[in-house]
């Protein structure tokens, strides 16, 4: 056993989300989405979702300020409809934002026997979903905190954002009883300045319809620059 699990996780293939494999921000859409619902209130929360998200690009972003906003929707709501809502923020929002590029990316490392996991700072709720559609078996993301089935409002852990990122993907590996030296290469697709720690951990990092500050950084290290946009 331990011979074959070796020889299948020869390869590790890491991939962000939001703007990369995901023409778009899942956890910006999920705010826009229950403000057309009238869920949450379009004068408060608009405004806020957009301020956090140039702060995000800008690389100034306080995760837990953000995560106090963001998660609010989650713990005033049952799970049930939260269910609903999230099907059709699926439908709506998020498959209209996933290229066949990036479909055939993902495919391309599986057919490849590459061990592959979706990083991402959106928390579980949010990306669990999508990370199926995208057929990865792993997802390691922000985990929102739960009591008794209902969501607190706080994250849970670790949140899977910057240097968080290293922290959980680790995390991960350990509980298999792997670490970065089983394999031969390790790939970590990203747009995001914010995700420049774990970029500069793997053997290939991979720039995907990069940022500007990431851009300047991928063409000065002579790293590969992926288009996946349509």
């Amino acid at each position: 056993m331990t011979d074959l699990k070796r020889k299948i996780a020869m390869q590790l293939a890491l991939f962000d989300l939001d703007n990369t494999l995901l023409s778009g921000d899942s956890d910006y859409e999920w705010t826009q989405h229950l403000v057309s619902k009238g869920v949450l209130d379009r004068g408060t929360f608009e405004k806020r979702n957009d301020e956090f998200f140039e702060q995000y690009k800008a690389g100034t972003l306080d995760i837990y300020a953000f995560l106090d906003f963001q998660l609010q929707s989650l713990a005033r709501n049952s799970r049930a409809e939260l269910e609903e809502w999230h099907a059709e923020f699926m439908s709506t929002r998020i498959l209209p934002l996933l290229t066949q590029k990036a479909r055939d990316l993902v495919k391309r490392h599986q057919d490849s026997g590459d061990l592959c996991a979706l990083v991402t700072a959106t928390n579980s709720f949010v990306t669990g979903p999508i990370s199926r559609e995208l057929n990865i078996p792993h997802l390691i993301a922000t985990i929102p905190a739960q009591k008794n089935g209902q969501f607190t409002g706080k994250p849970r852990g670790t949140p899977a954002f910057r240097e968080g990122k290293i922290t959980r993907v680790e995390d991960w590996l350990e509980s298999m009883g792997l670490w970065w030296s089983n394999f031969e290469r390790s790939w970590f697709y990203s747009d995001s300045l914010n995700d420049l720690p774990l970029l500069l951990l793997v053997s290939d990092p991979i720039a995907v319809d990069p940022d500007h500050t990431l851009r300047r950084h991928a063409e000065a290290a002579g790293w590969t620059i992926l288009n996946l946009r349509t």
